[in-house]
C-alpha cells in the first residue's frame, strides 16, 4: 500500500466526490444555459455550490466564478489588473512575494510584456520564517499597480499575515491578488473581510478532481476575461461549464460544511507532531526549514545534513512514501528550492528540501503507518552508513569495489577493499566531504590514500579537508606528494587490488592516471582524469597544462592500459561512465590520429589549440575532436516497455535484469515484481562500473533489463553499456512506477469517508 504524503501537490478524489461526478456525467447531464428541465437541473445545482462556496470563503458579495483551477485563476486577475494599468503614470511596478509559486510571475511577466507595460516586477523579500517583509511592502507600495501575495505557502506551509499585508497596503493604489489555493480546508477564510481583490482556488489539492477551480473577485474590482465566447458565468469566463467537476467540488464543500469528513487544526497538529517525531527519530540533525508555530498544520518542509533531496526521495520512494522536493510543478528540474533561497536558508538546506504533506481527511491510522515507514527508511539508510556522524551506525555488507559519485558533472570515486579493510579515494569533491568520511568511520576503513588526477586552476583539493575530517585511527600514516600518493611508495595495495601511477602530462604539467591491477597483475581500470573523457579529450590552455605532452601521454597510455581497458574520467557531462581508447579513436579523429603515429606531438597540440580556440570553451567544459558516436543508442531505442519486457520475460530465459537503485532503496523492496524464476542482479548505479566488464565479455545476443524507480538511472545504464559495445542493453521505460502488477492506492482515509 502507497503512503500518499504529497497532499499540496493533488490529492485522491473523495468518494462521495467521485460519485457526483459520475452523477453529474450520466443523469444531471444538462447544459445548465439551456432552458429545458435538464439545462435547468444543472443550472440549480451549479447555483447551490456557488451558494455554499460563498458561505465558506466569506465572500457574500462579489463575483465567484468556475473555472479550470488556480493557473487560470492566477492569469485571469493578472489580465483583469494589467488591463487597468493602461495609461496610469502613478504605477511604476508590480510586486510578488519572493515565495509564491512560480505560476504568479511569469504570469505577471508575460502580461505586462504582452500588454505592452513594461513595468517593474519585483519580489517581495521574505524573512527566515517565510513571511512578507511588511517594511519593504510598505515602502513600495505607494506606486505598485498589483501586488500577489499566498494565503499560505505550497512548499513550506508558512501562513502569510494578511492582516500586516492588508495595513502595508493601506493608502497603495495596489490592487490585491491572494493565491488561496492552500488555505482551503485549511484555514478560516474571510475574503470580503479584507480589501482582497481576486483570490484563485483549485479543487484538486481538496479532493475534488483536477480541471475545477474557482475565482473569487472583489464587488468593484478591474475584470477582463481570459476566455471570450458564448457568455457563460454572466460573460466573466465563457466554455461550457465543467458539471462533472462543479458537482464534485460541491460534494467537497458539503464535507467541509458538514465538519464530520476533515480534521480540526488541533487534530491535524496532533498528527504533525507525529510525523515530526518520527523523521527525528529516523534522521537525527533534521532540520524543519519553516517554524511550526506559523504553518498549516498539515505540510512539513525538512532537510536533512550530508543528504539532499533526490537521495531522500528515492528512499521515501522505495518505502512507498510518496514525497517531493518542493513545488510538484518544478520537482523535474530537480533545482534547489526558490522558496527556501527567498528565505535566506543555507545553500545546503536549500537543495536537500523534502516536502511532506498530508490532506485534512487523513485518519490516525494512516498516520500510524506514516511513521512506520518513515522509520524503515531511517533504518534502510543507517545500514548503508548514511545516518548522521552523531548516531550510531549498524552497516549492511561491506564496502567493496568502486563507488563513482558525481556532483555537477565531477567525479569522484572511492575505491575499498572489504578483507583489508583499505580504501583510497581519487579527485575528492568537497561537497562529498561529509559523506564519504562517515562511510568509512561507520564500515571502519582505513583510509590509504586521497588522490587528485591533477593540480586545479580554480579550486584547492579537498583532500585535506577529507582526511581531516577522519579521526586518527582511520588515516594511514605517512607522508605524501602534492596529488596525495604517498612518499617512497611505487604500489598502493588494497588486499588482492593494487593501484599504480602513470604520468600523463598535457591537461596539467602533473596529470596522472592511476591504473588499478587485480591480483594477476592485469589493469581492470585506469582513472585518467581529464587527460581522455567519453568522447572528449580535456583542454591543454591552461597555465599549468603542457600541450606538447599531450600526445606522448596518449600513447603511453595506449601502451599502459591497452584499447579496451576502461577509462574512468574526472568529469562525465554525459553520464557516458567510461570509455576506451578504442571507442574514443573511433569518436576522435585527432585522437585516431596521434595514436597511430601519422601526426607529431607539435601538430597534435597545434590541432588541438585551433579546435579550443574555435569553440571558445569555458573552463568547466570538454573538447570534442571530431564527431561524437553514440554506438546503437539512436533516439529512444534503449528504453522497453513493460509490456515488452514482460514478453522479453517470457521468451528468453537467459534474460539478465539488473536493478540499478541503491542498496538503501533496494531493502526497503525486497520483493520484485518480475517472478521467482527470473534472474535478477542488484548493482547500483553507483557501482556500475564494477560490473561492466563483466556484461562486456556476455555473449553479444544475451538480453540485459535495467530497472529502477522511474527508468532515469536504468537509462543511464542501458546507454552506457550500448556506448561500450553490448547492443542488447535496455532500460524499463518508466521504471517500477510504471511495472502493472504495481497498483497505486488511495490515501487510506479519503476511501474511508
Amino acid at each position: 500500500m502507497d503512503i500518499y504524503l504529497d497532499a499540496n501537490a493533488t490529492t485522491p478524489v473523495l468518494p462521495r466526490a467521485r460519485a457526483a461526478a459520475l452523477a453529474a456525467m450520466a443523469d444531471d447531464f444538462g447544459n445548465p444555459s439551456s432552458v429545458h428541465s435538464t439545462g435547468l437541473k444543472a443550472r440549480a445545482l451549479m447555483d447551490s455550490v456557488r451558494a455554499r462556496a460563498r458561505r465558506l470563503l466569506g465572500a457574500p458579495t462579489g463575483d465567484l466564478l468556475f473555472l479550470s483551477g488556480a493557473t487560470e485563476g492566477i492569469q485571469t486577475a493578472v489580465l483583469s489588473a494589467l488591463s487597468s494599468l493602461r495609461g496610469r503614470e502613478d504605477i511604476d511596478c508590480l510586486l510578488y512575494g519572493a515565495t509564491e509559486h512560480k505560476a504568479v510571475p511569469e504570469a505577471l511577466r508575460h502580461w505586462n510584456k504582452l500588454l505592452g507595460l513594461n513595468l517593474r516586477v519585483l519580489p517581495i523579500p521574505v524573512g527566515l520564517d517565510g513571511r512578507h517583509d511588511l517594511q519593504w511592502l510598505r515602502a513600495h507600495a505607494g506606486r505598485a499597480g498589483l501586488a500577489c501575495t499566498m494565503a499560505a505557502n505550497n512548499e513550506t506551509g508558512v501562513i502569510s499575515d494578511l492582516d500586516g499585508i492588508e495595513q502595508a497596503l493601506a493608502g497603495s493604489p495596489a490592487l490585491w491578488m491572494v493565491d488561496s489555493v492552500q488555505a482551503l480546508g485549511k484555514l478560516e477564510l474571510r475574503l470580503a473581510a479584507h480589501r482582497i481583490d481576486y483570490a484563485p482556488f483549485s479543487g484538486h489539492k481538496l479532493y475534488a478532481p483536477k480541471g475545477i477551480g474557482l475565482l473569487y473577485v472583489r464587488e468593484g474590482a478591474p475584470f477582463t476575461p481570459l476566455m471570450a465566447g458564448g457568455g457563460q458565468e454572466g460573460a466573466l469566463r465563457s466554455g461550457t461549464e465543467n458539471m462533472s467537476g462543479i458537482a464534485a467540488l460541491g460534494t467537497v464543500l458539503e464535507a467541509l460544511e458538514d465538519g464530520e469528513t476533515f480534521m480540526g487544526r488541533r487534530t491535524l497538529e496532533t498528527y504533525r507532531e507525529r510525523i515530526a517525531s518520527a523523521l527525528k527519530s529516523a534522521f537525527p540533525g533534521v532540520v524543519f526549514n519553516a517554524p511550526f508555530e506559523l504553518s498549516l498544520p498539515t505540510t512539513l518542509n525538512f532537510s536533512v545534513p550530508g543528504l539532499d533531496s533526490k537521495l531522500l526521495q528515492d528512499l521515501f520512494d522505495a518505502a512507498d512514501v510518496r514525497v517531493s522536493g518542493g513545488s510538484a510543478c518544478g520537482a523535474s528540474k530537480a533545482l534547489p528550492s526558490h522558496v527556501l533561497e527567498a528565505m535566506g536558508l543555507p545553500a545546503w538546506q536549500a537543495a536537500s528540501a523534502v516536502r511532506l504533506s498530508f490532506g485534512p481527511a487523513s485518519d490516525p491510522a494512516f498516520i500510524d503507518e506514516a511513521c512506520a515507514r518513515i522509520g524503515s527508511c531511517g533504518a534502510s539508510l543507517r545500514a548503508s552508513c548514511l545516518g548522521t556522524a552523531e548516531e550510531a551506525s549498524t552497516p549492511g555488507n561491506a564496502l567493496d569495489g568502486l563507488t563513482r559519485f558525481v556532483v555537477g558533472g565531477a567525479c569522484c570515486y572511492l575505491v575499498a577493499d572489504a578483507d583489508s579493510r583499505r580504501c583510497v579515494v581519487i579527485d575528492p569533491l568537497p561537497e562529498l566531504t561529509g559523506r564519504i568520511a562517515q562511510l568509512l568511520r561507520c564500515q571502519e576503513y582505513t583510509l590509504v590514500a586521497v588522490l587528485d588526477t591533477h593540480s586545479h586552476g580554480d579550486h584547492v583539493s579537498s583532500g585535506g579537508e577529507l582526511r581531516a575530517a577522519l579521526p586518527a585511527q582511520f588515516l594511514s600514516p605517512g607522508r605524501f606528494d602534492a596529488l596525495g600518493w604517498p612518499q617512497g611508495v611505487d604500489a598502493i595495495c588494497l588486499g588482492a587490488q593494487m593501484l599504480t601511477r602513470l604520468a600523463t602530462p598535457g591537461h596539467t604539467v602533473d596529470s596522472t592516471a592511476y591504473l588499478l591491477h587485480d591480483a594477476q597483475m592485469h589493469i581492470r581500470l585506469a582513472f585518467v582524469g581529464d587527460t581522455v573523457m567519453p568522447g572528449a579529450l580535456g583542454r591543454s590552455d591552461f597555465a599549468q597544462s603542457a600541450p606538447l605532452a599531450f600526445g606522448p601521454s596518449l600513447k603511453k597510455l595506449e601502451q599502459a592500459a591497452g584499447p579496451r581497458t576502461l577509462l574512468l574520467p574526472a568529469h562525465d557531462y554525459d553520464d557516458r561512465f567510461a570509455s576506451t581508447l578504442a571507442r574514443e579513436c573511433a569518436a576522435q579523429p585527432l585522437l585516431a590520429q596521434v595514436l597511430a603515429g601519422s601526426i607529431d606531438a607539435r601538430r597534435f597540440a597545434e590541432a588541438k589549440a585551433e579546435l579550443e580556440k574555435d569553440l571558445a570553451l569555458t573552463e568547466y567544459q570538454t573538447l570534442a575532436c571530431g564527431a561524437r558516436v553514440d554506438s546503437g543508442c539512436a533516439g529512444a531505442g534503449h528504453e522497453m516497455s513493460a509490456a515488452e519486457a514482460q514478453r522479453l520475460l517470457r521468451e528468453n530465459p537467459g534474460l539478465l535484469l539488473v536493478d540499478v537503485r541503491e542498496p538503501y532503496e533496494q531493502r526497503l523492496s525486497e520483493t520484485l515484481p518480475f517472478g521467482a524464476d527470473a534472474h535478477c542482479e542488484a548493482v547500483p548505479l553507483s557501482g556500475l562500473l564494477n560490473a561492466l566488464p563483466a556484461w562486456l565479455a556476455l555473449p553479444a545476443g544475451t538480453p540485459v533489463l535495467f530497472y529502477c524507480r522511474s527508468g532515469n538511472r536504468s537509462a543511464q545504464a542501458a546507454k552506457a553499456l550500448r556506448r561500450l559495445g553490448h547492443a542488447q542493453a535496455w532500460s524499463l521505460s518508466g521504471g517500477l512506477a510504471l511495472w502493472p502488477a504495481r497498483g497505486v492506492a488511495a490515501e487510506p482515509s479519503a476511501a474511508v469517508h
